[in-house]
């Protein structure tokens, strides 16, 4: 595993910074204590860094979903102008940040990415609204990952979060050591199976894509392939995708398996499919063969080893 740390932009309150509308935090222990091992975070609060004091008065998105406007919830003060011209400039600040993704805080009226309250004229909420800062960065920034504390307490939309992530900063890194219909060959094969495990269909879209490399601009070609990967790495696997990718994994194995071995992966496999055991189980006896007998091709499947064990993300059944 590349020892290189991710950039991970983050709302400032889960680091446990004390910038939250009461004064207080909301730090996230996943975040700063296991993720944060292996990313360096860049961590951003809208409300303060526009200006607003520690403790302020909290507040609201009211109106219309498509068009919301933020205001104070005693004073009714609307600040939408004044926090959109902010937002627009840092996200524009924040492409200087070389940024793999985002984690925002669940339910902030500025950093909400999702089912944020929304008031109607009579106050009555509504959770459809988007924060004014997250709506402006996953516009500015459409394939970055992203994700809320909240969400991330799910341990699949966790998993494929940070498999997004890790993807996206292998894309950064070989894009940064040369930007070649090669590498980009090399990319693919390496992450094949993880597609898989994703996507079926879209990792068939991106193979062609590759096949007609030489028939495309090369600023095309790249960013195409950016825009499917990302695509197929937001859908979420299930145990059935991945059964499927464990049953590909072994039958690189038919010549040289014994008939225990082969009954022993089988099991593994069934009890997975059950949810009588982790994904890490058979995937830890599949990465044992693969150094028994001595496969080139597997050793450099990401699939097989996408994010670090430490992390624990493929530990749940």
């Amino acid at each position: 595993m590349d020892e290189t740390k991710i950039r991970l932009g983050v709302s400032s309150c889960l680091l446990g910074e004390k910038v939250r509308f009461d004064g207080g935090h909301k730090l996230d222990h996943f975040l700063v204590d296991t993720l944060g091992c292996y990313v360096e975070f860049v961590p951003v609060c809208p409300e303060v860094e526009m200006g607003l004091p520690t403790p302020r008065q909290a507040l609201r998105l009211i109106g219309d979903a498509a068009a919301p406007r933020m205001v104070f919830s005693r004073s009714g003060e609307d600040i939408t102008e004044r926090m959109q011209a902010w937002a627009e400039e840092k996200v524009v600040a924040l492409e200087q940040e070389n940024l793999c993704g985002f984690v925002f805080k669940s339910r902030s009226p500025s950093s909400g990415m999702e089912r944020v309250k929304l008031y109607d004229r009579s106050g009555v909420p509504k959770t459809d609204g988007v924060g004014l800062f997250a709506r402006a960065f996953m516009d500015h920034f459409p394939l970055l990952p992203v994700e809320e504390d909240g969400r991330l307490n799910d341990p699949v939309l966790r998993e494929n979060f940070i498999e997004c992530l890790f993807t996206f900063r292998r894309w950064r890194q070989m894009v940064a050591n040369g930007q070649t219909r090669g590498a980009l060959v090399d990319f693919h094969s390496r992450h094949k199976l993880l597609m898989l495990a994703h996507s079926t269909e879209i990792y068939r879209e991106m193979g062609k894509l590759v096949a007609g490399a030489k028939a495309l601009p090369e600023a095309e070609l790249f960013n195409r392939y950016l825009h499917l990967l990302m695509r197929g790495m937001r859908l979420k696997t299930t145990v059935q995708k991945q059964v499927n990718v464990l049953q590909h994994i072994m039958g690189y194995f038919k010549q040289q398996l014994s008939a225990d071995e082969k009954q022993e992966l089988l099991e593994l496999f069934d009890h997975y499919r059950l949810k009588r055991i982790p994904l890490i189980v058979p995937v830890t006896l599949l990465n044992h063969f693969v150094r028994k007998y001595d496969q080139p091709y597997l050793a450099q499947q990401y699939y097989l080893h996408p994010h670090p064990l430490e992390i624990r993300l493929r530990n749940h059944v």
